[in-house]
């Protein structure tokens, strides 16, 4: 996932994806907590796909305030 992909949606398309972001890196920890985990890189992608959710949602609420 892509910033440009995230500019195009709406903020209920972002604020979805980021639910289910944290649904998933709450998954991952608990996997890595039992020693289930496989792919620990998929940590990071998520952790910072959820940084990249919430930082359009910002710059959509920005620019909205300045409208």
């Amino acid at each position: 996932m892509n910033a440009q992909e995230l500019k195009e949606k709406s903020p209920d398309q972002l604020r979805e994806e980021l639910a289910n972001l944290k649904k998933e890196a709450f998954n991952l920890r608990f996997q890595q907590a039992t020693g289930a985990l496989e792919n620990t890189a998929r940590m990071r992608a998520v952790r910072r796909d959820v940084a990249r959710v919430k930082t359009v949602l910002n710059q959509k609420a920005a620019e909205a305030a300045a409208n």
